[in-house]
């Protein structure tokens, strides 16, 4: 009988963290990853067992997932990972798990669901920050409005920097269009172009940019609304940068550049320190509406980001080992309910005016 999980990738930043985690809680996840001295470097340390292998041979990954009971994927960037554990997941009937925010791989992954179902797994993609507190920030609004057509969100990060996965992610993106959801479909939007006030507890505002933030995806298949747009807080300067980008797109999207700027992101800290993210926080902030004017609008106050992932991974992991899940491709919010954020230390939801 299947009763352990794997975590792929565990010594990348957030895979790290999540393995940590998982072993101070006296869980015994197999650490795995391609690179063997990284991955039995991390198991010593944590006196946990672990295996290597990459993911180019798809047998060969069956062979390593199929004594499991889930894995819990944490190597991006995703567009070039996350098709094949999820494809070898569906062959070895192991459920599947990232922590992607990546809306196109949640695209493809929403494409595999008959498969998921035939094989009896799950395939959950997004089970960290990205995406779990606006998963169920959106369906507790839509609880609030059942009719609501439109539905907005938007984050502000306090303090803390990015990982080198983060990075790297953004970093193969960039030279990209935005993307929102309207009637249903995912439409393109000129980067730094969509902007609005978001006004947040206590009166505090502040400007909002849209990004294709996972829950243009994983929203509209949690609420079934059909218009969503995801704002994220960024400086004034930032802002006026991703609209250059608009300009430059041909540019950053050259392989050689995307290859000079990934190579400086690797020169940098791998991600906050563990006094910044004891000291960072994040919120999330949602409205939702309905066709004719009536609106709802809540937030969450949350821990740092990385901090939050590890959290809500081995929490979903473990309810997983516990219980066995739904099948298909499906999202957090949709399996764990809208007050699954709430049992986690420093989440408060707040509803707003």
């Amino acid at each position: 009988m299947k009763d352990n999980f794997l975590i792929y990738g565990c010594y990348g930043y957030t895979g790290r963290l999540i393995s940590e985690h998982a072993a101070q809680l006296g869980l015994k996840p197999i650490l795995a990853g391609r690179d063997a001295s990284r991955t039995e470097s991390l198991a010593k340390e944590l006196n946990l067992s672990f295996r290597v292998f990459d993911l180019k041979e798809e047998k060969n990954v069956i062979d390593n997932i199929s004594d499991v009971k889930v894995v819990l994927h944490c190597a991006g960037p995703f567009k070039f990972t996350s098709k094949q554990m999820a494809s070898a997941c569906i062959k070895a009937r192991t459920h599947y798990l990232d922590i992607t925010g990546e809306f196109d791989v949640f695209e493809s992954l929403f494409g595999l669901d008959k498969a998921a179902k035939d094989a009896g797994i799950l395939l959950m993609p997004g089970v960290g920050f990205d995406v779990v507190p606006t998963d169920c920030l959106a369906l507790y609004l839509k609880g609030k409005i059942p009719a609501a057509d439109t539905l907005e969100l938007a984050l502000m990060m306090k303090g803390g920097r990015i990982s080198h996965g983060t990075a790297i992610t953004v970093a193969e993106n960039l030279g990209e269009s935005g993307m929102v959801r309207r009637n249903g479909k995912l439409e393109k939007i000129l980067n730094g172009t969509l902007i609005r006030e978001i006004k947040f507890e206590r009166g505090k505002k502040m400007k909002g940019v849209a990004i294709p933030w996972g829950d243009i995806s994983t929203a509209y298949r949690t609420t079934g609304i059909p218009n969503i747009t995801v704002y994220n807080c960024l400086p004034e300067k930032v802002i006026s940068s991703m609209k250059m980008s608009n300009r430059i797109g041909f540019i950053l999207r050259w392989r050689p550049v995307k290859n000079f700027i990934i190579n400086r992101i690797k020169k940098r800290p791998a991600g906050p320190s563990d006094e910044e993210r004891k000291i960072s926080t994040s919120v999330v902030w949602g409205e939702a509406k309905n066709a004719i004017g009536a609106h709802v609008r809540a937030m969450l106050e949350l821990p740092e980001g990385y901090t939050l992932t590890a959290l809500t991974a081995v929490k979903i992991v473990q309810n997983i080992l516990e219980k066995e899940p739904p099948y298909g491709t499906l999202t957090p919010a949709g399996v764990f309910g809208a007050d699954f954020i709430l049992q986690f230390d420093r989440v408060k939801r707040i509803d707003l005016k």
